[in-house]
């Protein structure tokens, strides 16, 4: 699951048709260019109407743009305040202004509402204006650890985490017996069904999903562009190992930097170095059978630094 921007839709509403007409005046300002016209508006606003999350969150925009960064955090805490669930990212953005720690700042809502409001134009924002290739990477990379191993690629039973709209399941449905997918979006989940690859569809959280199976019924993980989405990768990794048959694989992309921690980008999305995660993959009992330096998409023409692993329970493919 890959998100083709940092911008966050706003949905909320104060009640006020009035007082939401000014959210649109703002956005316009701010496209203009007159981030404090923007910043003076959604002020106004909140003093009128505290309540008013969609207008918190524009307020910490505008200030961020205009360069209050106190005052951005100051809006962008009164919107988590306001929605504990933070499913506009304000703990991100807190993040971001060094407020809130990395690891724990994107909730669960957040992801979910950015990607069912993303859902309808998914499929060719990323592979029309990003050059998308998660799941080719993905692909190449278990098929190349399979080769080095002298095992054909075929799998009786694989979960796709962060399945999205499924662009993963024509390249792994073949080597299948039965795919199952999970992804915390309902309306991905429901593009994702209507390809008729996956034995298996739910609506839920990776790690969630992984402690629900039999431990050890799993012979292939895969997680394509889905990581990013994970600040921790500790307890997916140690899920997926419970999860995993012996000899089983966990493939999956991450985007990657060069530090060795953990990073959380400007586009909000998180950025995991090389030796964290091979830290973590040895700290869940999982051996690196491959980790190779391979970009998913572009940003701007250029190319998002990353990763592909191929990841197995035991020393033996």
């Amino acid at each position: 699951m890959a998100s083709p921007s940092s911008s966050q839709p706003l949905s909320a509403t104060s009640g006020d048709p009035a007082l939401d007409r000014r959210l649109d005046w703002a956005r316009a300002d701010l496209e203009a260019g007159d981030a404090t016209a923007a910043a003076e508006l959604m002020a106004d606003t909140v003093r009128e109407a505290p309540h008013f999350l969609a207008a918190w969150f524009l307020l910490g925009e505008a200030r961020l743009a205009a360069g209050d960064t106190a005052g951005a955090a100051a809006a962008f805490a009164a919107a988590r305040e306001r929605d504990p669930a933070d499913a506009l990212g304000a703990g991100l953005r807190l993040a971001q202004l060094g407020g809130a720690a990395a690891e724990g700042a994107m909730s669960p809502d957040y992801v979910r509402t950015l990607f069912d409001q993303y859902a309808p134009r998914f499929d060719a924002a990323l592979r029309e204006n990003l050059a998308y290739r998660g799941p080719e990477v993905l692909s190449e990379a278990v098929e190349a650890a399979c080769a080095a191993a002298g095992r054909a690629p075929r799998f009786a039973h694989a979960l796709d985490l962060g399945c999205g709209t499924g662009l993963a399941a024509p390249l792994f449905a073949g080597r299948v017996a039965a795919l199952d997918g999970v992804d915390l979006s309902p309306a991905m989940v429901a593009r994702a069904r209507a390809l008729g690859l996956y034995a298996r569809l739910e609506v839920g959280e990776m790690g969630a999903a992984l402690a629900a199976v039999p431990p050890g019924s799993l012979d292939l993980i895969l997680a394509a562009d889905a990581l990013c989405y994970v600040g921790e990768l500790g307890p997916i990794f140690r899920a997926a190992a419970a999860a995993l048959a012996p000899g089983g694989l966990f493939a999956f992309t991450v985007e990657t930097h060069a530090g060795d921690g953990l990073l959380l980008r400007e586009t909000l999305r998180y950025a995991h170095g090389r030796a964290l995660v091979t830290a973590e993959a040895d700290g869940a009992g999982l051996a690196v059978h491959l980790l190779e330096d391979r970009s998913t998409r572009t940003e701007k023409g250029a190319p998002v630094p990353g990763l592909v692993a191929v990841l197995a329970r035991s020393v033996d493919l």
